[in-house]
């Protein structure tokens, strides 16, 4: 009997010994509500820095006895650890895994959230808003390399989709910084990340680990040069990476050149109210995406028609900048029109981007942030530099050119890559490449 006893309970630990991704699969789709909003917490935080504080960031130089210049000097702080770690943290969780950066990333943002609330001096709250740019970085990437670890096919589509939403609904809310600062003081701003870094941690005490983590694994400069050369040597993954960060440029050229406009109309502080519009028209395109799937319409289809409208969008902004027409309702029109159309696109091509390599999905991750981020500041850069003024022409050049880009790549890039005869052999060849490259 004794003999019997342990030979059952042999049976059952072989049993629960199966792929820690494989169990982690079957939980999440048990409880696919709970994992929704865990990866939307993680997205959400990550955009919380830049787009809510970065509204209060006036108030606060001048309860610190600040001048504007110290104040850009401070997003730029948050914006350059943020990017830079990203580069570093993907690799980081391919060797060692999801939870340990996110637990490290919240532990910063709990920590640079209370620096920043208690700072009485530039050089503190500089120093503890490059810290939030690191654990906010963490966060973010994580949540993509998670789905992708997760999830496949059309599940992973319409979870990245939610990854996308949340990160989109986090400006929508921004402008409501102007009323609940005065009401409740500047502090009171910082209680946000605090408060979601504690609610993450508490919720990944209680996730398991969702990549598959090799006990032979190192992590040195060398394993991070090689991850990145392996998403740029794909043409897959380096295709869709291109293809969201050109689509993103068109968002972010329309946000700035209609905040140039309209800060004529309503004044300087008509910026949060653009970029709030515009999220909210992202959300209606990741919404839309996520609807139509639903009913049997193809994710293919579905950036097909973000693509288009998104080159249609930038025709008419262009149209109306030449004859000089300067009709505000227009302006929102088109706003939202490229706003949707990267609601459209974004899900689908992360959810591509990913597809090639799951085993270094944190690294490709990364890199998609990052050639977001800079295809955003490039674009926004670009408008401001050629802005006459007083109209959109510049606008629209570069949100067209920007589409058009998105539209050059996937069809140059990702659908031959795709092509089967053509990427039965390029899979070989880069297969055997990766090998070498090990």
């Amino acid at each position: 009997m004794h003999r019997l006893l342990r030979m059952n309970i042999s049976k059952l630990c072989c049993a629960s010994s199966m792929p820690i991704k494989r169990k982690q699969a079957l939980l999440i789709h048990r409880d696919s509500f709970s994992c929704t909003l865990l990866l939307a917490l993680m997205a959400s935080l990550s955009a919380f820095g830049v787009d809510m504080i970065a509204l209060s960031l006036p108030a606060t130089g001048i309860s610190l006895g600040a001048t504007a210049g110290d104040v850009v000097v401070a997003m730029s702080a948050y914006v350059m650890s943020f990017g830079m770690t990203l580069l570093v943290c993907g690799p980081i969780s391919d060797c060692f895994g999801r939870k340990p950066i996110v637990l490290g990333g919240c532990v910063l943002l709990i920590f640079a959230g209370v620096g920043c609330a208690l700072s009485n001096s530039l050089s503190l709250f500089l120093f503890f808003r490059t810290l939030q740019g690191i654990g906010a970085s963490v966060t973010g990437i994580a949540a993509i390399a998670i789905v992708s670890d997760l999830f496949n096919g059309e599940t992973g589509r319409a979870q990245m989709t939610n990854v996308v939403l949340a990160t989109s609904v986090v400006p929508m809310v921004a402008p409501m910084v102007d009323i609940v600062v005065p009401a409740h003081g500047l502090r009171s701003l910082y209680v946000v990340p605090i408060a979601g870094g504690l609610i993450l941690l508490a919720a990944m005490s209680c996730f398991r680990e969702s990549a598959t983590v090799h006990p032979s694994g190192r992590f040195d400069p060398a394993t991070i040069v090689r991850n990145y050369r392996r998403v740029l040597r794909h043409p897959v993954c380096f295709g869709n990476i291109l293809c969201n960060a050109a689509a993103a440029g068109a968002v972010f050229a329309s946000v700035t050149g209609s905040s140039l406009f309209f800060s004529n109309v309503f004044g300087p502080n008509a910026y949060g109210t653009i970029v709030g519009a515009s999220s909210l028209s992202i959300v209606t395109g990741a919404w839309l995406n996520r609807s139509f799937c639903g009913r049997g319409a193809s994710s293919a289809q579905l950036l097909a028609v973000g693509l288009t409208l998104s080159i249609i969008m930038g025709i008419s902004l262009l149209l109306m900048a030449l004859v000089g027409d300067k009709s505000a309702v227009v302006v929102v029109l088109i706003l939202a029109g490229v706003g949707s159309s990267f609601g459209l696109i974004s899900p689908f091509v992360i959810s591509e981007a990913m597809r090639p390599m799951p085993e270094i999905s944190g690294s490709t991750s990364a890199a998609r942030a990052f050639a977001q981020m800079a295809g955003a500041a490039l674009s926004s850069a670009l408008v401001v530099e050629l802005f006459d003024g007083h109209s959109l022409l510049s606008t629209a050049v570069v949100m067209l050119a920007f589409s058009l880009l998105a539209v050059a790549v996937h069809v140059g890039v990702v659908l031959p890559a795709n092509a089967a005869p053509w990427s039965t052999q390029m899979q070989a060849r880069f297969k055997s490449r990766n090998r070498d490259l090990r």
